[in-house]
């Protein structure tokens, strides 16, 4: 028996950790008012003015935006060049960038699928794990963050539910609007679907 008592030492850890926490915070709020800053000068403006309304109309990743892109290339370079939440900015792409840089990537890319008529983030980190080489590891992430926040246009129902038998159950029917997956039951994958009541 010990008359140590932690509690002191565990708090003064506590503020510590939020302490240095505060710096990642701190550089993504300055981010989020100067994101893309670079695109309202030239020599990025204006291209940016010619091609984002064919963008707009484009299916990402089609040989249509492929060629629009190269058409861009003066524009594009100034803004990789420029913007450190794209992986062209580092030699070595996403294996050069800060855990900062990757969550302002992620919010553009799912910022940018809402200006295409067709946008689909969920499409989107199946074509940006192959076009930057991303690992499994690093795809699992970003896949958490975007489900966490919710930015998947696929989003998991999530529903939880105890079988008769006691089995725990998530529902990963996706979600197909903001009020959930209408007419779909709910299934969890390793059951038959029914319906089961909100716990």
């Amino acid at each position: 028996m010990t008359d140590y008592d932690s509690t002191a030492d565990t708090l003064k850890h506590s503020l510590r950790v939020g302490e240095l926490m505060g710096q990642p915070v701190k550089e993504l709020v300055d981010r989020s008012v100067r994101h893309d800053r670079s695109k309202t000068e030239d020599p990025e403006l204006a291209v940016f003015n010619e091609f984002t309304p064919k963008l707009k109309d484009s299916t990402y990743g089609s040989e249509e935006y492929k060629g629009f892109l190269a058409s861009m290339k003066v524009g594009l370079d100034h803004h990789y060049a420029s913007n450190r939440h794209h992986p062209e900015h580092f030699a070595d792409g996403v294996n050069g960038m800060t855990l900062v840089d990757l969550i302002e990537m992620l919010a553009d890319w799912r910022a940018a699928t809402e200006r295409h008529a067709d946008g689909s983030l969920v499409k989107s980190l199946a074509i940006q794990k192959e076009r930057f080489g991303i690992s499994d590891q690093l795809e699992a992430i970003l896949w958490n963050t975007a489900r966490h926040f919710r930015w998947l246009d696929s989003q998991p129902c999530g529903e939880k539910h105890t079988a008769p038998d006691g089995t725990k159950m998530v529902c990963n029917t996706p979600v197909t609007g903001p009020s959930g997956h209408p007419g779909t039951r709910h299934c969890d994958g390793h059951f038959e679907p029914y319906d089961w009541p909100n716990e």
